[in-house]
């Protein structure tokens, strides 16, 4: 089986490309001067420091490989050639929640990037999906849990 495309915007591939070299550089220096500090506190067994070095030393390389393979199927928006005619990803939205009257805004990114209290949706979500595609004034339809919400397409903009 292929391995799934990882969509980020460009954005979101330098915070990732940033975030990698700071583990790989900064952060295994300071664990590795942990577990050194540690050791030499003499019995292991009983070490808590220890046992917590080796702990954050084995999630910083788990999000190092993390990273390591997202990069690695990584596709990239390019946002000077989204086009705004239509939503897509790398897309800046404002929608019209048409049972609250709310206007909300949104950033088209790729799941990897997403995160809703920064306004990031992914192209999957729900909300993402029914998006994508969506024109300037049309009204979209999306199935949640609580019943179907209707969301109208007030601004499509490229991220900026």
């Amino acid at each position: 089986m292929a391995e799934k495309k990882n969509i980020l915007t460009y954005a979101g591939l330098r915070q990732l490309e940033e975030e990698l070299q700071d583990l790989k550089v900064n952060r295994r220096k300071q664990v590795a001067q942990k577990i050194k500090e540690a050791r030499e506190q003499g019995d292991l067994s009983e070490n808590a420091e220890y046992d917590a070095a080796k702990d954050e030393q084995r999630d910083i390389e788990l999000r190092i490989e993390e990273i390591d393979k997202i990069l690695k199927n990584a596709e990239v928006v390019v946002e000077d050639e989204v086009d705004v005619d239509a939503i897509n990803i790398g897309c800046m939205v404002k929608i019209l929640d048409m049972e609250f009257d709310d206007i909300l805004e949104y950033k088209i990114v790729g799941s990897t990037e997403a995160n809703s209290l920064k306004g990031k949706i992914s192209n999957e979500s729900p909300v993402g999906k029914a998006l994508i595609g969506a024109k300037l004034g049309q009204v979209i339809e999306v199935e949640t849990q609580a019943g179907t919400i209707q969301y109208k397409v007030l601004e499509i903009q490229k991220m900026n």
